[in-house]
């Protein structure tokens, strides 16, 4: 199986979703809560990630799945092929807004991310790359960021952490340039792969960010948990990625005192 191979495949079943999301639109569907009345679900959540799971299924059935919905959010390992999937990241912006949410998808072998697409649906921009390919913007191929320090850039943030101050979120945030809040991970890896954005600061489960963590590897932004450990690839973590600058100062400044 080569790269380009499953390149194309991925892109077409990314297509494939954002044309059934974009359909559904159109239409009523069930909204229900998980945890609480912000974490929401929806039919389309699930029908969406059934749609990928399907895809994955029939043309790499030895495969692994880590995805949100469903009964595939946990995992034994990471040994071997693992397909990691959001179907709807930013719930809450595409039940309230209908646009600022994206399909993520990440293709990891051995615990190695290797694959990462994440496709904005309502801007119709798909960010995609992998280890040892580059990093691209539709069929653009996007130039490594400059390695800007905190105060030079714009920032991330996840609402509840700055406003709460976890974690000194709202002291870094006031060290930078400025705070953005869009409410969907993939918004925000693609706002520092094109360069928008310096960092990331928020509260994420493995596939808010694995396919995010591909892409800004190849662009050699600095990533882990707020507490600078690796990331476990298991339920909620306080994540932090930024250039390797901004990185360095926010661990120094803020976290590590």
């Amino acid at each position: 199986m080569t790269a380009e191979k499953m390149i194309i495949e991925i892109k077409d079943w990314i297509r494939e979703a954002a044309d059934f999301i974009q359909t559904s639109l159109t239409t009523d569907f069930a909204v229900s809560q998980k945890s609480g009345r912000t974490d929401l679900v929806t039919s389309i959540d699930e029908e969406t990630q059934t749609l990928l799971i399907k895809k994955i299924k029939e043309h790499y059935p030895a495969d692994k799945i880590l995805a949100e919905e469903k009964g595939y959010s946990t995992i034994d390992s990471l040994a071997g092929r693992v397909w990691i999937i959001d179907p709807i990241d930013g719930t809450m912006n595409f039940v309230m807004e209908q646009e600022n949410f994206c399909i993520m998808i990440a293709v990891f072998e051995d615990g190695i991310g290797k694959l990462g697409f994440i496709y904005d649906v309502m801007k119709d921009e798909l960010c995609w790359g992998g280890k040892g390919i580059g990093v691209f913007l539709g069929e653009q191929r996007l130039i490594q960021p400059k390695n800007l320090g905190l105060s030079a850039g714009l920032l991330g943030m996840n609402a509840y952490m700055f406003g709460e101050d976890i974690h000194c979120a709202r002291k870094i945030g006031h060290a930078s340039m400025g705070v953005r809040v869009s409410g969907c991970a993939g918004i925000e890896m693609i706002a520092m792969l094109k360069g928008n954005h310096i960092g990331y600061v928020s509260n994420l489960s493995p596939w808010d960010y694995a396919a995010g963590i591909v892409l800004l590897e190849e662009f050699h932004f600095s990533y882990s948990t707020i507490e600078g450990k690796a990331l476990s690839f298991s339920g909620r973590e306080y994540f932090l990625a930024a250039t390797p600058e901004a990185y360095s100062e926010i661990k120094t400044n803020f976290l590590d005192k």
